[in-house]
């Protein structure tokens, strides 16, 4: 009987990660039970212009109380863990094994970011995303309590413009973030706003 050498787990190297993120193209999985990754470059790109993103008057209203205490890059394994937890209206996730270690490499890296929302001492909600140049690529975000990832979307948001970045790329678009001013723009106009915020360097944290 011949042994067989056990098959080596699917791993993606940062360098490959951060190359794909600069030509426009993201990784996915079917599901978390996927061994692989598949590679998406949309023919419509969801985006958030940061010069008009809006903040509906009851999120408003929830920050002004201060609810949550926002932190940055303090539990990036809480926050992935959250992003693919099922919930109603998603209980499935493209967060696989593969996933969930590429971006925990590039956090290591310092190109992947976490915002999260803390409430009497427990993480309630938060996004994680990968910086680029100037660029934001909105990965996922999840919320446990009623606003609390919109108010890290607030939050990221004007940490973004503060800091010089000039891209926030949310892959997709949603209701929910229509609501925040999100739009839709044709593959090709985002390759040249890409291409841009490629040119220059923006430092997300400290």
């Amino acid at each position: 009987m011949v042994a067989r050498a056990p098959k080596e787990e699917f791993r993606i190297p940062p360098d490959l990660l951060l190359r794909a993120y600069a030509s426009g193209v993201f990784p996915m999985a079917e599901d978390a039970d996927d061994p692989e990754v598949f590679w998406i470059r949309p023919e419509t790109r969801g985006l958030i212009p940061l010069d008009s993103f809006h903040v509906p008057k009851s999120l408003r209203k929830t920050i002004r109380r201060g609810i949550f205490e926002i932190r940055v890059d303090s539990d990036f394994d809480g926050v992935i863990d959250g992003c693919a937890r099922s919930a109603p209206g998603r209980e499935r996730t493209w967060i696989n094994a593969p996933i969930r270690q590429a971006y925990r490499d590039l956090f290591a890296h310092g190109h992947c970011h976490t915002v999260e929302a803390w409430h009497d001492g427990a993480l309630v909600g938060g996004l994680y995303g990968v910086t680029l140049g100037r660029a934001f690529f909105g990965e996922s975000m999840f919320s446990l309590l009623p606003d609390a990832s919109k108010v890290c979307l607030a939050f990221l948001v004007e940490r973004l413009v503060d800091r010089g970045f000039t891209l926030l790329d949310t892959q997709f678009t949603t209701g929910h973030l229509k609501r925040f001013g999100a739009v839709d723009v044709p593959r090709k106009q985002y390759e040249r706003m890409l291409e841009q915020a490629l040119q220059d360097q923006a430092q997300f944290f400290p």
